[in-house]
Parts: structure tokens; C-alpha cells; sequence
């Protein structure tokens, strides 16, 4: 059993995961004392945090949000700065680096090999090969 904190809408609360398991490639979990899906259901959207020592460590070429967040985003053509990721954002797809840039803009960049080709987050750097207009958007 893990200890895990459960944040929704400015508010936290402590939990402890009962079990844990994939369904359709989705973490499903079961936290004690909540047995009902309306029970549920008021936790959906939360955000689980765990403690670092709590977690599994990532295989090679995985990252943690928080190992992104903070990250320079270089041009890998001409190493020039294109914005600090703020945040990492999923909507369903590959995740998105949200970026702002210098002058203010947010700029979103998906996080695929494809396009984020170095990651080197002891140094806070990814160089990236832009698609063409991809920064303009």
C-alpha cells in the first residue's frame, strides 16, 4: 500500500492506494475507504502526487513531468532558445510541452521523439526539430 496525496480544485487530501491496475492502458485506482463510484467519481480529475521515494523509477528515454518543467527548449538546427516548458499537458494523444517563450507567448509543442530528439533533463535541455511554422502558431 501506498500513501499518495489526491489534489482537485485547491484542495488536498491524503489517500492510501488499495490496489492499482490498467484498463485499456489507463491506471485504474482502488484508494481505502472509498467504495462506491459516487464515491468515485468526486475524486475524478484529481491529480495523484507521490512522494519521490515512493516511486518507480523510469526506464531509460522516460520522463516525469516535473523532470520536464523547467526545461529549456533549444532549435536543434542553430541551438536557439525557443521558450522554458511550464507545464506538460495530455489530452489523449502524446503528451504537449507548454512553453513560453521570451516575449510572453505560449507555444505548444508535442513531446515525440519525432520532434523532442535530445532530452537531457540533468542539464534542463531539450533540442527539438521544430516542423516548419510550428513557433508562429
Amino acid at each position: 500500500m501506498k500513501n499518495v496525496r489526491l489534489d482537485k480544485d485547491g484542495v488536498s487530501r491524503l489517500a492510501e492506494v488499495e490496489h492499482a491496475w490498467f484498463h485499456n492502458g489507463r491506471p485504474i485506482l482502488k484508494f481505502v475507504g472509498v467504495d462506491s463510484i459516487s464515491e468515485a467519481e468526486k475524486l475524478e480529475g484529481s491529480d495523484v502526487l507521490v512522494e519521490e521515494a515512493d516511486r518507480e523509477p523510469l526506464a531509460e528515454g522516460e520522463y516525469s513531468h516535473e523532470d520536464l518543467v523547467g526545461c529549456s527548449l533549444l532549435r536543434e538546427e542553430d541551438d536557439q532558445a525557443v521558450g522554458v516548458v511550464r507545464s506538460v499537458e495530455e489530452y489523449g494523444g502524446p503528451p504537449v510541452l507548454k512553453l513560453e517563450a521570451a516575449d510572453g507567448r505560449e507555444i505548444l509543442v508535442p513531446f515525440a521523439r519525432a520532434i523532442c530528439r535530445e532530452i537531457d533533463v540533468a542539464r534542463k535541455v531539450i533540442r527539438a526539430r521544430l516542423p516548419e511554422g510550428l513557433i508562429e502558431l
